[in-house]
């Protein structure tokens, strides 16, 4: 029973080998030799243009911090275009007082990524975040909680953002393989 138990297991790892060559990892340099540029390098060179509204500003200094967090200002290639819309949704309302207990922000981001010299689309896409807080009688504290869900949805969206441009602009880095030949 142990012998074939480990047999299985050396099968198993034996069918997943070749699937580890397929993995690259995201902030790797771009090729093998002296001359390769580093996506991180690619990353800062990313302006982000003004995003109007204080939920804007949020996810523009997120942004600008995951895009270039080095403070660095090297010339920038590309042009990063977002435009969001913020609603707020009351689920749950309290049937003895007739005030909501909690309300959802709901953010949905649209970017676009151009290069700046030809504004050519190198990627475009919406990312959407949902986050959640609970309402209490006191003002303050709702706009509070309100407000902190507004920074929570920068981040998050900031970060999906950023994640996004980085593959699109990792594989635009990467060498293009030969064509695979099939012979039958």
């Amino acid at each position: 029973m142990a012998r074939l138990r480990r047999l299985a297991v050396i099968c198993a790892a034996l069918l997943v080998l070749p699937l580890a060559g397929c993995i690259q990892p995201l902030y790797a340099p771009a090729g093998f030799g002296l001359d390769s540029a580093p996506l991180a390098a690619e990353l800062q060179s990313v302006a982000v243009d003004e995003i109007p509204q204080r939920l804007g500003h949020y996810v523009r200094n997120e942004l600008i911090f995951g895009l270039n967090g080095t403070g660095s200002q090297p010339p920038p290639r590309y042009r990063l275009m977002v435009v969001l819309r913020e609603r707020v949704q009351t689920p749950i309302l309290d049937t003895v007082t007739g005030r909501a207990t909690s309300a959802t922000v709901i953010v949905d981001a649209e970017y676009r990524l151009v290069t700046i010299p030809d504004e050519v689309e190198v990627t475009k896409g919406i990312a959407f975040n949902i986050a959640s807080y609970d309402r209490f009688s006191n003002r303050f504290s709702n706009v509070r909680a309100a407000r902190d869900a507004e920074i929570r949805n920068a981040r998050v969206i900031a970060d999906s953002i950023r994640t996004r441009i980085a593959t699109v602009l990792a594989t635009r880095l990467s060498p293009v393989p030969a064509p695979a030949v099939v012979r039958y």
